[in-house]
């Protein structure tokens, strides 16, 4: 198994290699767990690791399969999970000083339910900034997370630990979740294919309600959009626990892959009427459209899609749904420790009064008629992911033409906004090696448009984006 590059090998031929017995599911989670132990003192993409119980669990599943048991779609993929989201046996932290001492769960939460009952084997959760609030990884109770592309830099967030590890090829698939950008933003910082998915697509219920609710959707992520499409088929669909939940589709999320196509005509906004973008992701997002139109796409450029940058709304209801999770915590012993960010976020959110909230609401609502009116002239809108590449390691800002900024990340929170579906491909690398990404947005619950569209450009372009991690 030494052998088995995760980042080259497909969910899809890894598992058909566990079911008919070519390889075993055990052998899998040790070179996942091998890798782990050579890697992560590097990146720093892991928070626990549980490699007795993964091991147990992979024989069990292999012991399923000698028994004549279907083992299940995903059969032996070692999962390395977000530490948002509850695994069985696990502490969830929330990469928090607040929770370091919090009691294992004893249940996985519906989403990793899903993902460990078609066959994937948890080997551990993935790192996140606390309670996932930043756009980039570190916090006081794990420390920071590093780039595989240059360890110098960060890996995005909030789900970093978990693109870290994916792009080192610690594991071949992780979940993620996205409020603002925590799939995509990691994803183009790590040089993977990654989608939000509509909200209510893929459950957010379990006992404990969703931090923010009407921002936030779990999903898989991965290398390769197929591979993200494989555990989507399995991910999505009701959970009567999630009051969010959207019913499931009748079409395949696989199928939509395996006849990857662009849409006739495409939106393209390089800015989105606000956005500072750096040169070298401007010129590759500009290349990677270029393609999409020897694909057949007539690509209308748009100068603008909102009248402004709409993050102070953003920031208006996440502080508040943050408040209301963390009020319980105020005069804690280790407040302090928490970020400085969340911390004056949250204290600041006490005096948002509840027509401040619904104001924004309604101004999401404008954003996305706004969305209407694009989408009926084309069928998806597509931006940089980021204005520049991944920030440096432990810091909040990115470098944008050279200069560090808060803004590296305006491009990903409105479509959290309108609740539209959206993807990154990464279409290239800069000077420095550091992938580059382009976004994707489709209309409301479009999913499968987006998702034929990103393969068929990752098809188009042929990229080999491999981090230069030590063998």
């Amino acid at each position: 198994m030494a052998e088995i590059d995760f980042r080259t090998t497909s969910l899809d031929q890894l598992a058909r290699s566990v079911r008919s017995k070519e390889v075993s599911a055990r052998e899998l989670t040790e070179a996942a767990l091998t890798r782990i132990e050579r890697l992560d003192p590097l990146y720093n993409a892991f928070v626990a690791v549980d490699g007795d119980r993964a091991l147990r669990d992979a024989a069990g599943l292999d012991a399923r399969i000698a028994g004549g048991h279907d083992p299940g779609p995903l059969a032996g993929i070692p999962l390395g999970v977000k530490d948002l989201q509850r695994a069985d046996g696990y502490r969830t932290t929330y990469g928090s000083v607040l929770h370091a001492d919090d009691p294992p769960a004893e249940a996985d939460d519906p989403f990793v339910a899903r993902m460990r009952a078609a066959g994937c084997i948890v080997v551990g959760k993935t790192n996140t900034p606390e309670f996932g609030f930043m756009g980039n990884t570190a916090n006081a109770l794990f420390g920071l997370s590093r780039n595989p592309f240059d360890a110098t830099r960060g890996p995005g967030g909030s789900s970093g630990g978990s693109s870290a590890a994916l792009a080192a090829g610690m594991v071949p698939l992780a979940t993620g979740s996205d409020g603002g950008g925590s799939i995509r933003i990691p994803s183009a910082c790590c040089g993977l294919s990654g989608i939000k998915p509509s909200l209510g697509r893929v459950p957010l219920g379990g006992p404990t309600p969703p931090g923010w609710p009407d921002f936030s959707t779990n999903g898989p992520m991965a290398i390769r959009m197929a591979d993200v499409a494989l555990a989507l088929e399995i991910a999505v669909g009701p959970d009567p626990t999630d009051l969010r939940a959207l019913p499931r589709p009748e079409a395949s999320w696989r199928a939509a892959v395996e006849d990857p196509h662009v849409p006739v005509q495409i939106a393209f906004s390089p800015t989105l009427g606000y956005a500072t973008v750096d040169h070298e992701v401007a010129a590759a997002c500009r290349r990677a459209v270029e393609v999409l139109e020897s694909l057949g796409a007539d690509v209308v450029e748009v100068d603008e899609v909102f009248d402004a940058d709409p993050v102070g709304d953003f920031l208006t209801v996440t502080a508040a749904a943050t408040l209301r999770t963390l009020r319980p915590y105020f005069g804690h012993p280790r407040w302090e420790d928490v970020h400085p960010v969340l911390r004056q976020s949250v204290e600041a959110a006490q005096s948002t009064m509840a027509e401040e909230v619904f104001l924004a609401y309604d101004r999401f609502h404008a954003m996305n008629l706004r969305l209407v009116e694009l989408f009926r002239k084309c069928r998806i809108l597509v931006t940089p992911t980021c204005s520049g590449t991944a920030p440096y390691a432990g810091e909040m800002t990115g470098p944008v033409n050279g200069e560090a900024t808060v803004s590296w990340i305006q491009f990903t929170y409105p479509f959290n906004m309108t609740r539209s579906p959206a993807a990154s491909v990464c279409v290239g690398t800069d000077s420095e090696g550091l992938p580059i990404g382009l976004q994707l947005v489709g209309p409301q619950h479009g999913d499968l448009v987006v998702l034929r569209a990103a393969a068929a450009l990752e098809a188009a372009l042929g990229l080999a984006t491999l981090a230069p991690v030590p063998e």
